[in-house]
């Protein structure tokens, strides 16, 4: 049974089924509304080919006066051109027409297969019923969650309340995301709410800040999405103002964005891993992360992840080829605890230990670099037969 997590004061959310994608009972409209107006800050995708919400959403934001997100699954509404940036647009209309507000006041994603339109009719008729089932309970928030799913098999929501000066604020989030990860930006949909009271120009600030500690530090297949987004909207309904200075609300947003993520990673397409690479000693954050996606993306580390083989040749030479210049003889590896390579030499360790660590189904990877104080934690998962069939056949 899926934990449950609560909206934030003042948000209320819907999940319905309006016949978008093939199996007609399945969710496929999310609702997410505040009954106040919201700042609202956004972080998209760095694809060149983005779809007709994310340019809607980027002339949107960031803004004061936010009300509302709609979220399809099923349909992409990207490369559809002018007509689908039309259509974008008619969505948050209606939206708008059933919560009181300027169509500019609601912001809108969509998810699923690429090159098709939306169907109108569908989205027509399913709006009204999926406004008058907004609610501010948990199973409406589930609801939602469920609605955004693609290839997921699980929803996804993360939620943390902290106390900050006067009073609890509380911070919850819903994403999507099983494949197409590959993060630049952040790779998936997700939206995030508060209760606590925010400038658009914070909200921005903190945004980038989390989204590069959690969403930035996944990768599945290294396919960065069209449709990335991620959204935080503030309403102030716990009457709590927070400074863009915040170390316990930043600490709280990065938490509840880093669930998120992990939980892409833990429901990645036919993945049987979850892999966790943490790179040290470079010179700086940057150079670390490099070299951490560099084998994180790597697919003959993550095939020998798959096989339980301690390949540690494919980790370094992964590493070697980020485009981060470090001394070969600087470079030490552990894999699950196990030193396997110290000062660019083996070290003779026996491959069956740590292959049996591997089985477990986690996987942790260690790279010492030896250049300064850069660190960088990332999260990756194995590449599967599984993945393969589950892609070849998506559209079909």
């Amino acid at each position: 049974m899926a934990e449950e997590h609560r909206l934030p004061l003042g948000f209320r959310a819907a999940g319905y089924a309006c016949g978008i994608k093939s199996d007609p009972q399945k969710l496929d409209l999310a609702l997410f509304v505040s009954e106040r107006p919201c700042a609202a800050a956004g972080v998209f995708t760095q694809n060149e080919v983005v779809g007709a919400p994310v340019k809607v959403c980027r002339e949107r934001l960031p803004r004061e006066t936010a009300r509302g997100v709609i979220i399809n699954s099923g349909n992409a509404n990207a490369c559809t051109g002018q007509t689908g940036i039309d259509d974008a647009v008619w969505v948050t209309a209606q939206v708008a027409g059933q919560i009181d507000c300027a169509a500019e006041d609601v912001l809108v994603c969509s998810t699923g297969v690429i090159g098709h339109f939306l169907p109108l009719d569908k989205l027509e008729a399913g709006i009204p019923s999926a406004a008058s089932a907004l609610d501010d309970g948990n199973h409406a928030f589930l609801a939602a969650a469920r609605a955004m799913m693609t290839t997921d098999t699980v929803p996804k929501q993360a939620s943390r309340t902290i106390r900050i000066k006067q009073g609890e604020v509380t911070i919850s989030g819903a994403c999507k995301g099983a494949a197409m990860i590959a993060p630049n930006m952040a790779t998936m949909l997700a939206v995030v709410m508060t209760d606590a009271r925010m400038s658009p120009a914070a909200l921005e600030s903190a945004l980038q800040q989390a989204v590069d500690r959690s969403f930035n530090c996944i990768s599945v297949d290294q396919h960065t999405s069209t449709s990335d987004t991620v959204l935080l909207l503030a309403n102030g309904a716990s009457g709590i103002e927070v400074d863009g200075g915040s170390q316990e609300f930043q600490q709280a947003l990065e938490e509840v964005c880093r669930e998120l993520a992990l939980q892409i990673i833990r429901d990645a397409e036919g993945a049987e891993h979850f892999v966790t690479i943490d790179v040290t000693g470079a010179r700086n954050r940057e150079e670390a992360a490099r070299i951490a996606r560099s084998v994180a993306d790597s697919p003959l580390v993550k095939t020998a992840i798959t096989g339980n083989d301690p390949n540690w040749g494919r980790i370094v030479s992964a590493a070697g080829y980020a485009g981060v210049p470090f001394a070969e003889e600087e470079c030490s590896l552990t894999i699950n605890g196990h030193a396997v390579y110290e000062r660019g030499a083996p070290t003779g360790i026996e491959e069956g230990p740590v292959s049996a660590a591997m089985q477990t189904g986690d996987v942790s990877i260690g790279l010492v670099i030896g250049r300064g104080e850069g660190a960088c934690r990332f999260w990756t998962c194995d590449l599967t037969a599984e993945y393969v069939r589950l892609n070849s056949e998506y559209t079909t």
